[in-house]
């Protein structure tokens, strides 16, 4: 770890720290400037290994990503009870801060998702939707605009703030259905969806990302795609990171790592062919990755070259 890295990492830790003193991560003008300072802390491009962090550091980061998590959780229960006081709550969705910002994901998510699907879907499933699903919103709104939405989130509470900021529009609330369920309890739902998106903070840590993985590998129909968001370099002090390794029963398609404003990384698999239960690890580790070139995708909404302007990770 070099000088710069170095004092990277002391500055998210002495901004952890004030953080966990907090008793209450609700919007607040003192927490949103704290978390301002890591996020713009994280942003800038950085190569640091995270896996290669003391134990200590790996320690911080692993209760860092908890609190964010708890944080954005806070924040939008907070704008979904804020935007569900309009009639017309989707009308002034554009008061959420980081609007722009799933915009701009959603954007890129369609594009890849463009590139690997032979047709638009009929149905997809979101995994970890929130109270606030500005992801579903904004791709069923902009994108996927017949497709059937299946949100899954296990607090029941979010899922009625949710539903009530789609009640009052007259299409999605036709085309967006949200479902009260641990997805580890789900099967014949995921079944049925030709996409499904797993949102970051469903799966805290490694081990639990890689149960959820497998139980959507067991689940999920063969030939669907799994669109994942990871992170990458210094944000991964912010979100858990999804190593291509543990898409287990999957084949990766493209990896995108965002160097402006847009905090995740974006991974887009395929559910393998064959049974996962059939699949041994040699077997997994020599699927090569798809090209985008080779596949006929719906294309709708493309602009210009996006796709190739991707960052594909060609060591996959």
């Amino acid at each position: 770890m070099d000088k710069a890295q170095e004092l990277l990492v002391g500055k998210v830790c002495e901004i952890y720290e004030k953080l966990s003193s907090l008793e209450d991560l609700s919007p607040s003008n003192h927490v949103n400037i704290l978390f301002t300072q890591l996020v713009l802390l994280c942003i800038p491009p950085c190569p640091i290994d995270v896996t290669k962090l003391s134990k200590r550091v790996e320690e911080i980061r692993s209760k860092l990503i908890t609190l964010c998590g708890k944080a954005e959780g806070l924040l939008e229960s907070h704008y979904s009870i804020l935007l569900g006081s309009y009639e017309n709550p989707l009308s002034h969705i554009s008061l959420f801060p980081y609007y722009s910002n799933y915009i701009k994901l959603g954007h890129l998510e369609f594009n890849m998702l463009s590139e690997n699907c032979k047709q638009v879907p009929n149905r997809v499933a979101f995994v970890g939707s929130g109270p606030l699903p500005l992801s579903s919103i904004i791709l069923a709104s902009d994108h996927l605009k017949t497709t059937i939405f299946h949100n899954y989130d296990i607090d029941p509470l979010a899922n009625a703030k949710a539903s009530n900021l789609v009640s009052s529009d007259p299409d999605l609330s036709k085309r967006m259905f949200f479902h009260t369920e641990d997805v580890m309890n789900v099967s014949h739902g995921l079944k049925d969806c030709e996409v499904v998106f797993l949102a970051a903070l469903v799966g805290m840590n490694k081990e639990e990302k890689r149960l959820v993985i497998h139980h959507l590998a067991k689940n999920m129909a063969p030939g669907a795609i799994l669109l994942l968001r990871s992170a990458h370099g210094a944000r991964a002090f912010l979100y858990p990171v999804i190593d291509p390794s543990d898409l287990q029963g999957f084949e990766v398609l493209s990896v995108f790592h965002p160097s402006d404003d847009v905090i995740n990384s974006i991974i887009i698999a395929r559910k393998n062919l064959t049974p996962i239960h059939s699949l041994s690890q040699g077997h997994c580790s020599s699927i090569l990755p798809t090209k985008c070139s080779e596949i006929q995708g719906f294309n709708l909404l493309k602009h210009g070259n996006m796709i190739e302007e991707l960052a594909i990770d060609e060591q996959l």
